[in-house]
């Protein structure tokens, strides 16, 4: 009798860009409507810990699964930043962070993440116009809160929040369609094309490096 040595057929993996994207709107809008001086703070420091943090960080280990560079960097990166964020807070409330020293913090902390997101807002011009959207509305926000913090600025940091609020909205447009193109053969809700197409048409063999819908 023949035995069959034919691997068994691995599922594909679901999309982790939905579930990405929503950890981080959500998170983002949590905090900017507290920077927009709309609500209280500290609300948002146990999503920072598990939605925008470590179920993003999860999403951009998964997107690595699927071999994706641009969603498992952009994940990754921001699931760490919001824990990091939440353990400077965690910190400061500890009495470990000088209180003279908690918007200069912040600022050279954004400062920082702006850089990141500079570059990665230009590749995500590759992608589609959902998603740019979202690191286009993401640098505003963050070289608000940058400028804001260094100057202590209250209404600069206000206004980061009024974009930040933005930001999320945008972000979680794009989940939405992310799930729900994932339910049918057709697009339900547009992303927009690539703004920097490649010169040659697209293949079966080259996948949309974030598939955000």
């Amino acid at each position: 009798m023949a035995i069959d040595r034919q691997a068994p057929v691995v599922p594909a993996i679901a999309n982790p860009a939905a579930l990405g994207l929503g950890g981080f709107a959500l998170t983002t809008f949590v905090l900017s409507t507290h920077n927009a001086g709309w609500a209280p703070d500290l609300t948002w420091v146990g999503l920072a810990f598990f939605y925008g943090g470590l179920a993003q960080f999860a999403a951009g280990m998964w997107e690595f699964k699927t071999g994706n560079t641009f969603g498992a960097t952009a994940f990754s990166t921001y699931g760490a930043f919001w824990m990091s964020l939440a353990t400077f807070v965690v910190l400061l409330l500890a009495g470990k962070v000088p209180a003279a020293d908690v918007e200069s913090d912040l600022g050279w902390f954004l400062l920082a993440f702006a850089i990141f997101n500079t570059y990665m807002m230009l590749w995500s011009l590759r992608l589609n116009v959902a998603v740019f959207l979202v690191f286009l509305t993401l640098e505003i926000t963050e070289i608000l809160l940058f400028i804001g913090f260094f100057g202590k600025s209250t209404g600069i940091i206000q206004l980061g929040g009024y974009v930040g609020v933005l930001t999320a909205l945008v972000a979680w447009y794009a989940s939405a369609a992310t799930v729900a193109n994932s339910m049918r053969t057709r697009p339900i809700l547009p992303v927009g094309r690539a703004l920097w197409a490649e010169s040659a048409p697209m293949t079966a063999e080259t996948p949309a490096p974030m598939r955000a819908g």
